[in-house]
């Protein structure tokens, strides 16, 4: 060994040293230096968090007792596209100065960028070496800088609180009293987390149906877990409903009989920012109306999606190692996929998604789920969906050449990409045995238990 080569060891030592015996306060220091480039890049770049201000006007209307659905705001004359209930929910915000919401709705932002990582890792069983803060910590360092995240961030948008909201009644113990409620209040905010809730209903009928056939009594055969949380779900949306009508009934009326059914009503169907199958229709048909080659391939999604992700979360992880990640996944996939609009920040589940593959890449330990993995990771992280000409005034996104198409259509074909896969993997289960004959018992007991206590 050289003099140079034992004097940039004596170097890095001590640092890996420090790293070893303190990875929490490491992870730390790289958060806040993370985040605080972050913000400070996001100022530079004058972001103007205009759905945060339409949030804002939302809840002025609402305080003015006007009417919701007509409200235009910010200069892009914005309308409402949301339920009267998340309006009702934004008008604490009508107290706040232009400058303050702002800076509020970006640290309220990196908050939950910090528990959208908590409870992947969560989801996912992970980490099995790393303290947990400190894993929660890197994570969330890392992913900010994904697409999603930043345009999350760059409009104010609300992706990362659904989100969270979600991920927090799948990852909690079976049998918690609370499980589900948090789905309910997104969907009653957003509508697109109501299909998780159809996923747990589902998922809870064929697990009665299962338990009849294996001869356990009707009563405790049908209320298992899946459908209690499905059912305080459903309830959690009712509730939400119900308090809108009450405080707003002209709204109300109005959004559930007229305004759902505007599916143009939040933008251009073929912008680059709708990252979906009607969006990628759109383009590759040249038609803002893809009509029936939507409906088509989005009942087929829906389906296959649906399908894929109930046997997931009742396979036994002998069968589906990270059954329940995989399972949640493919649901929020599917319903990515098949709603009207999906704008690329709407895809901050490729937090969950890519630590999902990684964990399966360290498994398998193949070159191929490897590549996979990086990938898909960087293709989050690379911003190719606005490498394309794109712009509301022209509508240029309906005359795409094929290599335009390709980069406005990546985050479909990464949806579809691992539904592929995960459908193939689930089916493989139905014809797998488990590891001993007492394993569904153990899996009927703990039934929708996290993949990490």
């Amino acid at each position: 060994m050289t003099a140079t080569q034992t004097t940039t060891d004596a170097r890095i030592h001590p640092a890996r040293s420090f790293a070893l015996r303190h990875p929490t306060l490491c992870a730390a220091v790289f958060c806040l230096l993370s985040f605080t480039g972050f913000w400070i890049a996001q100022r530079a770049a004058h972001v103007s968090m205009v759905d945060l201000l339409v949030y804002r006007a939302e809840g002025w209307t609402v305080r003015n007792a006007t009417d919701l659905y007509d409200m235009r705001a910010t200069q892009h004359n914005l309308p409402n596209t949301y339920p009267p209930f998340a309006a009702l929910v934004f008008t604490p915000l009508t107290v706040m100065g232009t400058g303050f919401l702002r800076t509020f709705g970006t640290a309220v932002n990196l908050a939950l960028m910090v528990a959208l990582a908590h409870l992947s890792l969560r989801l996912t069983g992970l980490p099995r070496r790393l303290p947990r803060p400190a894993a929660v910590l890197a994570l969330a360092a890392v992913a900010v800088w994904c697409e999603p995240v930043w345009t999350t961030l760059r409009y104010g948008q609300i992706n990362l609180l659904v989100t969270v909201a979600v991920l927090w009644d799948l990852t909690r113990r079976a049998g918690h009293r609370w499980a589900g409620v948090g789905t309910g209040i997104a969907a009653g905010i957003k509508l697109t987390p109501g299909l998780f809730v159809v996923f747990l209903g589902l998922a809870g009928l064929v697990l009665g149906v299962r338990r009849l056939r294996a001869g356990e009594p009707f009563r405790t055969s049908l209320w298992n877990d899946h459908l209690r949380r499905a059912a305080v779900a459903t309830a959690a949306f009712g509730w939400t409903v119900g308090v809108s009508a009450l405080a707003l009934p002209h709204d109300s009326r109005r959004f559930w009989t007229e305004v759902l059914f505007a599916t143009d009503r939040p933008g251009d169907v073929e912008g680059a920012g709708n990252q979906n199958l009607r969006g990628a229709l759109a383009r590759v048909l040249h038609t803002p109306d893809p009509g029936a080659w939507w409906l088509a391939t989005a009942a087929l999604v829906g389906c296959v999606g649906l399908t894929t992700a109930v046997i997931a979360q009742l396979a036994d992880d002998t069968r589906l190692p990270n059954a329940r990640a995989w399972a949640a996944v493919t649901c929020a996939l599917t319903a990515l996929m098949i709603s009207p609009i999906s704008w690329s920040h709407h895809w901050v589940w490729a937090v969950p998604m890519v630590l999902l593959l990684a964990l399966e890449a360290a498994r398998r330990r193949t070159g191929a789920w490897t590549a996979w993995t990086v990938v898909t990771g960087l293709l989050f992280c690379s911003f190719m969906v606005w490498y394309a000409p794109h712009s509301q005034k022209t509508r240029v996104e309906l005359h795409q050449t094929p290599p335009q198409m390709l980069l406005t259509g990546i985050y479909p074909l990464i949806a579809l990409t691992f539904l592929t896969v995960a459908t193939t993997l689930t089916l493989r289960t139905l014809s797998r045995p488990a590891s001993t004959p007492e394993m569904p018992a153990r899996h009927s007991a703990r039934e929708l238990r996290p993949a990490s206590r």
